[in-house]
């Protein structure tokens, strides 16, 4: 089983010499790709004259995430795509737990590798930590991170269990399913379009899984960082769409008006906090949300007609509740 190992770039130089080096090392059986968004540094002349096994994708202009890949991946032919973000370091035999777990189980779709963080490599990592659920109202948590609460790491999540969603900083998905369900959906650009996919994935029947002992370690913060704006405003507008898109429940139109009255929330907790920008950013978030409600409920209609009758069922209704009102910040405490 062959693993293309994508790597996206834009104008990522100094992440690249930090962490190419490790990806090329610890890859040899398998082919590494580095998928270049319009960059204007140095970066692809520095891969091609420093490592030139790696493949080079280049486009044309800026794609974003889930653009990027989905261009990139038509470059790919290997049976198993790895995402892979240009600020993580990998570790010697990190694939082979990969390829085991899918030769374990046909009906795995996408699996991550366990994230550690690279700034303090005793605990998780916030991207995808040892591994992703959405709680009713489709908050993304992790094992290992509730919201900004990371935990260390002492092996507390050692086995391979299903998830809602695997980790978009090292994802690996099957490039046929990942084909059946539309891949990624450009209209994200960048943020929890991984949740979707996933979620999407699920809907077609496929399991998401965790290898936790395929370790790496992810900078994090690369493209945008946790305080920036721009995130929060993704992060918040794409939320809502994984909602109309994928929750098929009777009741999901009450679902999505809470998550908006929670968003209304947030947006005070940032003011209170002296944050008018990420204020700003949910509003603009939700404006831009209302002007792409009707393609996300057409988009919707498509994935209905894959869906099956699998549950989808969270164990938990509100992470919201369970950290901010019940003070548990862990994944233990919450399940």
């Amino acid at each position: 089983m062959k693993i293309g190992i994508v790597i996206l770039n834009w104008n990522g130089l100094a992440l690249l010499q930090r962490y190419l080096p490790s990806v090329v090392l610890y890859s040899k059986e398998h082919t590494v790709y580095v998928a270049d968004n319009a960059s204007t540094d140095a970066s692809l002349s520095w891969v091609k004259e420093q490592y030139p096994s790696v493949k080079i994708i280049e486009m044309d202009e800026n794609r974003g995430y889930a653009g990027g890949y989905n261009v990139a991946l038509r470059s790919v032919d290997e049976e198993i795509i790895c995402l892979l973000n240009n600020d993580i370091e990998v570790t010697e035999n990190w694939l082979a737990p990969i390829t085991t777990l899918f030769k374990s189980d046909v009906t795995i779709a996408a699996a991550q590798p366990l994230l550690l963080d690279d700034k303090r490599r005793t605990h998780f990592e916030y991207a995808g930590a040892a591994g992703g659920y959405l709680d009713r109202l489709a908050y993304p948590y992790c094992r290992g991170r509730i919201f900004d609460q990371v935990e260390e790491n002492h092996q507390q999540y050692s086995d391979s269990t299903n998830l809602d969603w695997a980790s978009g900083a090292a994802l690996f998905v099957k490039k046929k399913a990942f084909l059946e369900v539309g891949a990624l959906d450009e209209a994200y650009f960048a943020h929890q379009e991984e949740i979707d996919l996933c979620w999407r994935l699920r809907h077609a029947g496929y399991k998401i899984a965790i290898a936790t002992d395929a370790t790496v370690y992810h900078l994090g913060g690369g493209t945008l960082a946790a305080l920036n704006p721009r995130k929060t405003f993704y992060n918040f507008r794409n939320s809502l769409y994984n909602i109309v898109k994928n929750d098929h429940s009777a009741n999901w139109l009450g679902i999505l008006f809470l998550r908006m009255v929670l968003d209304g929330l947030a947006g005070l907790q940032f003011l209170f906090k002296a944050k008018p920008a990420h204020f700003m950013a949910i509003l603009k978030a939700h404006a831009s949300f209302y002007g792409g409600l009707r393609t996300m409920l057409q988009k919707r209609q498509e994935v209905k007609r894959y869906a099956k009758k699998t549950s989808t069922k969270p164990e938990v209704f509100s992470i919201v509740y369970q950290f901010f009102v019940k003070n548990r910040s862990n994944y233990q405490s919450v399940k």
